[in-house]
């Protein structure tokens, strides 16, 4: 028993020297505006974001449609989105402080 006390005192202290890592989710970038919407219309999308940069054809059954803008992608099953993703916008790589 006095072993497992001397154990305890040992590894206790320890345990409250530990840092907390906190990453922000979902700020991977700001886009102007609000992303689409589930349940909106092709058409609503064009006429808010104008063009895409690029227009995936449909795959798979239902039709599942994809298209990419500059810093956002949207997901169409038939005419309407199912899903709006956000790109990946990596920051600024920090210098190295050795460098010559």
């Amino acid at each position: 028993m006095p072993r497992l006390l001397l154990l305890l005192a040992f590894w206790l202290p320890l345990a409250s020297v530990a840092e907390t890592l906190q990453i922000p989710l979902g700020e991977q970038g700001a886009v102007a505006g609000q992303l689409p919407v589930r349940g909106e219309s092709q058409r609503a999308v064009l006429e808010r974001f104008g063009l895409a940069d690029e227009e995936h054809p449909a795959v798979g059954q239902p039709p599942i449609t994809r298209w990419d803008y500059r810093e956002f992608s949207v997901y169409f099953e038939h005419n309407h989105v199912i899903n709006s993703v956000r790109h990946h916008q990596p920051r600024a790589a920090m210098p190295d402080k050795e460098s010559p």
